[in-house]
């Protein structure tokens, strides 16, 4: 990320950064799309220099990762930066596969570029990603909308956004439990069958021209999946059942990110796609969540200085 200045500061700023929903069946580290769930940063320029406080609305466990990235991002470019006390407010809930630790490093990212001055995009998602450790939710965050991402070897990575189309909303069942990313992952195998790699790519190419066209009656199709489903079913309750869900109106399901969320898509009768969805989750004795949400279509948020 190249040097800067730091930039003339409000004296209060805000910054939203969306959640979002990965690989989206086939798209394994590759797709992911934002959603209308946000990370919201309230935050004051105090007196000194290089205080960083944070007070969140409810209680975090683990690492900060706003600030893992803020400093990150601040160890690379400005020597010093006025202190900042940040309150924290979040509608992703942790661990559930809707990319709320990549709105959290995004969040710190903007964070710094408040401080700095506009960063390069590329130079963003260069950062998020090395921070993440795969590029798909960190794009959707940064970008918007539908995301196509690409890491090189050199662990750097491209990704184009497309517009998600409109009519095709989401329905979410989060259960009421964590699972962690790379305990998710641990579940994977080394590798697959050239057979399953096929299928996977077939869906991946249909999936894009399906949601680029709007006709969604291959969606069901395009959202199969061999690549990490079938070996998460073991962690993520009711997802074997929900997959085989069928409704006239009820356009495809997949498990959101590396789960425990379920996501089913659907343009109308979101009524009945959501008890649908919450009936067949019921056998599992797991409290649950549902959510209807709609996909964020522009960037995460650039600073907001208007307020002086």
């Amino acid at each position: 990320m190249a040097e800067q200045g730091v930039a003339e500061m409000p004296s209060e700023l805000e910054i939203q950064v969306p959640g979002s929903i990965a690989n989206l069946g086939p798209g394994f580290d590759t797709l992911a799309v934002a959603v209308q769930l946000y990370l919201r940063l309230h935050v004051k320029i105090g007196p000194g220099t290089n205080g960083l406080e944070f007070q969140f609305a409810e209680r975090i466990e683990g690492e900060n990762y706003i600030e893992r990235a803020f400093r990150f991002a601040a160890g690379q470019g400005a020597r010093s930066f006025p202190s900042l006390f940040v309150n924290v407010e979040t509608d992703i809930p942790v661990r559930a596969g809707l990319g709320s630790s990549a709105a959290a490093t995004v969040a710190g990212l903007r964070l710094y570029e408040a401080i700095a001055g506009p960063l390069p995009e590329q130079g963003l998602l260069n950062a998020a990603c090395a921070l993440e450790g795969h590029p798909d939710n960190v794009a959707a965050a940064l970008l918007g909308g539908l995301t196509v991402s690409c890491q090189l070897p050199d662990r750097s990575a491209f990704a184009v956004r497309l517009r998600w189309p409109e009519s095709l909303r989401f329905v979410v069942l989060t259960p009421q439990f964590s699972l962690s990313t790379p305990v998710s992952r641990n579940a994977l195998p080394q590798s697959i069958s050239r057979e399953d790699a096929v299928f996977n790519l077939q869906r991946i190419a249909l999936l894009l021209q399906v949601l680029q066209s709007g006709d969604f009656s291959l969606l069901r199709e395009a959202l199969h999946d061999r690549v990490h489903q079938p070996f998460r079913q073991k962690l993520a309750p009711g997802l074997e059942r929900a997959l085989t869900l069928e409704h006239p109106d009820l356009l495809g399901v997949c498990l959101s990110g590396a789960g425990p969320s379920i996501v089913a898509f659907a343009e109308r009768n979101f009524e009945a796609i959501e008890r649908l969805l919450e009936r067949s989750f019921q056998t599992t004795g797991v409290p649950c969540t549902i959510r209807r949400l709609s996909a964020h279509q522009d960037a995460a948020s650039l600073p907001n200085h208007a307020r002086r």
